[in-house]
């Protein structure tokens, strides 16, 4: 994952939102979910999707005996490490999963796309929202359609890359949307932050809003900004809600429509449901955007610090579509409760920006944890056959924050964040005990990974190169969105790994001819950028990948010129993701997020577990969806550039 706080429009999000769940609702009336095929002796295969394990860091504990439930299913099969794919950006590397291709194939190439006709304006790439409908951004045919259409039962849980999720067409699939879903905000996670000490106005910072809290007589008034007005997108919507402090017990009592949450010092409170009315015109009945929200009192005395999480849609009555049926969530809130449903859980964030500290970032992603791992319980209980998917993110982000191979991370600190990366491994480890024991000998059990880890040390600011280089013109601007002259621009930089060539008849202000100026330049840009050395003689990009000779398929097009692939311990800056310039060409990071996988894909191998030997020890991410349809005695898709593991 990347920490990114990219939001689509807040007004159109919302109309969006309501409606492509309109419109599965329509489609739902059109045409009945059929009732799942009766199939003979379907076999059982289920994948553990665990979002950033590594396999370096796996095999260290598996030596000290400390990951018994993987060693096993190693042992009953094969640990390897699994090939991922350039650029290792999470969605980019399940969209592949998916797909059982590369991004040439489903589209999704960064966090971060552009659109070259309004001048590289940059938008979140996993989905967009056109002509009032809100559209998941990978293209192509997923795997799981060929098991719809032959009968195969399929069930996903939390799946990353497919939002909104994708019709079943027989009635066969299932699926809790997961990486990619907004809150009610249309963001990827806004929390809030009310302080006796905050700006005495709304500060927004990426990834949350802080503002002061007054107190009189110990008693105070705040409210929580929700969803913008579909009819006004400068006017979001508000709730009131009260707070009367008790600084002598460090505690406080919050009331927020009709509902009292009486908490202590440091204490968290249970899902809380937030109704934001959202007016419409006189002629037109207003509509509910249902949200949920914890509260966290992190300080009662002597200031007053009160944390309030991203508002997420209310799995029990929705606004956004979250799932395929669209009642799946539904039934699962009924029998679980509430429950995080934006894409992005652990509030990471929060600890960026010195909201949590390192304990309390920790505290609340095992919150999400418990949340998960009820959900793994009820996606057992409900089993019976087919295919289930499960996937896990705590490894993820608890890695972008407490990676231990960082050079700023020494003694007792880096002692305390490896016991956490230790515990975050055990865990699940244990989750995966509960899968081995509940589905038995006879089920197919594979866990995946998207891409390992790496130290994010140092950043390298792409455009302040191309500046210094002669390749973004002499001007003074500050980003490329703004103040740039774009007649002297022939390459830019945009995303976490790519790089744009200044394409005439792409780009709305071209300049770089196609054909042989633009084959020219590309290969000079690729060759000065692997001769960059840092001052201690690290290569910084190890290598600079043609997006035409890494990629194949119907979305090419859409693809950086450039891939940068970088070496372990560096990335893009956070500036230059973003258009940003910066007065110098490489600098330390100073972020909280300390690590990161978005280097060369080659630096950053996931892992592969099996509990059957493989026919191959080499295996890809984009060979487990055709492994999956062999199992069933399917043929891969036409599409895939994955081939099947073939278990033995």
């Amino acid at each position: 994952m990347a920490d990114f706080h990219t939001s689509i429009g807040r007004r159109a999000f919302i109309k969006g939102a309501a409606s492509t769940l309109a419109g599965l609702t329509a489609a739902t009336r059109a045409a009945p979910v059929l009732a799942r095929k009766t199939v003979q002796n379907v076999p059982k295969v289920a994948v553990l999707g665990i979002d950033g394990m590594d396999p370096f860091f796996t095999h260290e504990l598996l030596s000290r005996g400390l990951l018994p439930h993987f060693a096993r299913l190693a042992n009953q099969g094969g640990f390897y490490k699994l090939a991922t794919v350039n650029p290792p950006q999470s969605p980019v590397v399940w969209a592949s999963f998916i797909n059982g291709a590369g991004p040439g194939a489903h589209g999704l190439f960064d966090f971060i796309h552009r659109n070259p006709s309004d001048q590289c304006r940059p938008f979140y790439s996993a989905a967009q929202t056109k002509d009032g409908k809100t559209l998941c951004g990978r293209q192509g045919d997923p795997f799981w359609e060929a098991l719809d259409q032959a009968g195969v039962p399929s069930v996903f849980y939390d799946l990353p890359a497919d939002y909104p999720p994708s019709p079943s067409k027989k009635g066969n699939r299932r699926c809790l949307a997961g990486m990619g879903v907004p809150d009610l905000m249309g963001t990827h996670g806004t929390y809030q932050y009310f302080s006796h000490d905050g700006p005495g106005y709304i500060l927004r910072e990426g990834g949350g809003l802080r503002t002061r809290i007054v107190f009189h007589d110990g008693q105070a008034k705040a409210r929580l900004e929700g969803p913008a007005n579909p009819h006004d997108e400068q006017k979001p919507v508000y709730v009131e809600f009260r707070v009367k402090a008790d600084p002598s017990r460090k505690s406080a009592e919050i009331r927020i429509q009709g509902q009292n949450i009486s908490l202590r010092e440091k204490e968290w409170s249970p899902w809380i449901r937030v109704e934001f009315i959202l007016k419409t015109p006189f002629y037109m009945a207003d509509k509910k955007a249902n949200g949920i929200c914890r509260f966290y009192l992190q300080e009662a005395a002597p200031g007053f610090r009160l944390y309030v999480s991203p508002i997420n849609a209310d799995p029990s009555d929705p606004i956004l579509p979250l799932s395929e049926p669209k009642g799946f969530v539904r039934d699962i809130a009924k029998e679980n409760g509430l429950f995080y449903t934006s894409g992005f859980q652990e509030d990471h964030k929060a600890f960026s920006n010195g909201i949590f500290s390192a304990r309390e970032y920790k505290d609340q992603a095992w919150l999400v944890l418990k949340e998960r791992e009820r959900l793994l319980d009820y996606a057992l209980d409900h089993y019976r056959d087919g295919l289930l998917f499960f996937y896990f993110s705590t490894l993820d982000l608890m890695s972008h924050m407490f990676w231990t191979d960082h050079d700023f991370r020494k003694g007792r600190k880096s002692g305390q964040n490896h016991e956490r990366m230790v515990r975050a491994y055990r865990e699940m480890d244990r989750m995966l005990g509960k899968v081995q024991d509940r589905l038995g000998a006879r089920a197919a059990v594979m866990v995946m990974s998207d891409h390992g880890f790496a130290g994010f040390r140092r950043q390298f600011h792409v455009n302040a190169w191309l500046r210094d280089n002669g390749y973004l013109g002499s001007g003074e601007a500050e980003s490329i969105m703004e103040g740039m002259d774009w007649k002297d621009v022939r390459a830019y930089g945009l995303g976490i790994n790519g790089l744009y060539v200044n394409l005439k008849g792409r780009e709305r202000e071209g300049v770089v001819e196609p054909g042989r100026a633009y084959n020219r330049l590309v290969e000079e840009l690729a060759a000065k950028l692997e001769a960059i050395r840092d001052a201690n003689g690290v290569q910084v990009i190890k290598k600079a990948h043609r997006a035409d000779r890494i990629y194949k398929g119907p979305a090419l097009a859409l693809a950086p010129d450039l891939v940068l692939g970088y070496s372990r311990g560096y990335r893009t800056s956070w500036e230059s993701c973003l258009g940003g310039l910066a007065p110098q060409v490489l600098s330390d990071n100073p972020s909280a997020w300390a690590a990161d996988h978005c280097c060369d894909a080659s630096e950053v191998p996931g892992v592969l577990f099996t509990n059957r030997p493989l026919s191959r020890v080499e295996p890809s991410v984009m060979d487990i969806a055709p492994t999956v349809l062999s199992l069933y005695g399917l043929d891969a898709l036409s599409g895939m550039e994955g081939r099947s593991l073939k278990f033995t």
